[in-house]
């Protein structure tokens, strides 16, 4: 793995959403659009450059509010950027995320034949997310965009999806999120893991060495560099049958937390198995300075702690013995829920729908989220689990034992029922989130 290098980013010509952890709490909104004539198409990116926040913006008036702005493959294609150009971004940011739905597990009741219209589609090119510490900030932030797409008669409004973190910090399963960010080289944002040693800014942003010493940038170099891929995902989360399913394999209520904590890794406090094994401890899982402060291979190869097959070991496996080197698909990934709350203790499902808005940023759409996704979630082979699935996120159907989740104890190891479905795939993009400078050179193109 590559020496440590000081590296100088370039933070405000960097989008602010590349880097910036979001605020706790917060309240966000993703707006996409259709670009249906190209010059105003490019009057957007125009107005959209004077609009989203920088990196460097972290001290501006609107504190912790601000700004992003991504586009997809075929709104660089409406905004008339040439084929030539287009064919050295990454393959699979070409193909879009519909298409690529087998590889990502995108199948059953979540392939894109069922998502909610128009995800999936060709008709969105541009996605804007507004992030805010709450509603009212978000409104403002919504106000702030709101003069780039405004009375553009060529650019469409065509899908919204409003969401937040709430102030408990827990998504709709209860767990305590957005627990883990990694330090990038240059950005001045510290990680959530000290033990973790800080990954090249090209991991994250493209026009810089990676770890692999590679550096990733679409061409012309104003376009790609300082940019980045973004993935949103909506995920619709079955919460009464998950808290069924704790509830039919626990023995009562203390059990049920421990199946719930070996599901997941942490318990529902955000306290990490590999710090609190034993019981719950809420004062750690509140300390954003210790409960992500870890590693696995020391004192806990087996797993006898945090289980091999558990959500945050698959996500990222620390210094555990897996196949692959683990800091080539580190992620910076963010959640906001969508959804009214299933009241507490409700084991029927009420109709509405609720779930997660996932974010991943990254250099490397391939061996950062699609590896993620395809090898680590959704097959167990690099930890020695043959094709056992991720038990929170997986693509389940419950059909047969071989989606069962194992929990190693000595002197028996002890096998949940099968796992069904708890995560359905409403819809997603991949996208590109141009520098300011490139949403600059969007909007002077011509033809």
């Amino acid at each position: 793995m590559s020496v440590h290098t000081d590296v100088t980013l370039e933070l405000d010509d960097i989008q602010r959403g590349v880097l910036s952890p979001r605020p706790t709490p917060y309240a966000a909104t993703y707006l996409a659009f259709r670009i249906e004539d190209r010059g105003e198409g490019r009057e957007l990116m125009r107005r959209a450059s004077t609009a989203v926040t920088s990196a460097a913006d972290s001290a501006s008036p609107l504190g912790e509010t601000w700004v992003s702005l991504a586009v997809t493959c075929r709104g660089l294609e409406a905004l008339g950027v040439p084929r030539a150009s287009l064919d050295t971004f990454a393959w699979e940011f070409r193909q879009g995320m519909a298409a690529r739905a087998r590889a990502l597990g995108d199948v059953g009741e979540s392939s894109p034949e069922y998502w909610e219209a128009p995800l999936g589609s060709p008709d969105i090119h541009v996605v804007f997310t507004a992030v805010a510490p709450d509603p009212a900030h978000l409104e403002a932030a919504v106000d702030r965009a709101r003069p780039a797409y405004d009375r553009l008669s060529g650019v469409t409004a065509v899908w919204r999806q409003d969401c937040c973190a709430l102030p408990t910090e827990t998504e709709h399963f209860g767990y305590r999120d957005g627990v883990s960010h990694p330090a990038v080289e240059g950005s001045g944002i510290s990680g959530s893991n000290q033990l973790e040693v800080p990954l090249k800014a090209g991991e994250f942003v493209l026009g810089y060495r990676d770890e692999i010493g590679s550096i990733q940038s679409p061409q012309p170099t104003v376009l790609g560099r300082n940019g980045s891929y973004a993935v949103f995902r909506k995920l619709h989360q079955n919460v009464a049958e998950f808290r069924r399913y704790l509830k039919d394999n626990s023995t009562g209520l203390q059990d049920e937390e421990l199946i719930a904590a070996k599901i997941m890794g942490r318990w529902r406090s955000g306290a990490p198995l590999a710090l609190a094994p034993q019981a719950d401890n809420p004062e750690l899982g509140a300390d954003p300075h210790r409960r992500n402060t870890f590693l696995y291979e020391s004192d806990d190869p087996a797993g006898f702690k945090t289980p091999g097959g558990c959500h945050i070991r698959r996500a990222n496996p620390r210094d555990a013995a897996v196949a692959g080197e683990v800091r080539l698909h580190r992620m910076i990934r963010r959640g906001a829920v969508y959804g009214p709350p299933l009241p507490e203790g409700v084991l029927e499902d009420d109709g509405a729908d609720r779930g997660l808005m996932f974010a991943f940023i990254g250099a490397h759409l391939g061996r950062q989220f699609e590896f993620v996704q395809s090898q680590w979630m959704n097959d167990g082979v690099f930890f020695g689990a043959n094709d056992a699935k991720d038990p929170v996120t997986g693509s389940h159907d419950g059909s047969d034992g071989s989606d069962r989740f194992t929990i190693p104890r000595r002197p028996l190891r002890r096998r949940l029922a099968p796992l069904p479905r708890f995560v359905v795939t409403r819809g997603g993009e991949y996208c590109f989130l141009p520098s300011l400078t490139a949403l600059r050179w969007l909007g002077a193109l011509h033809d």
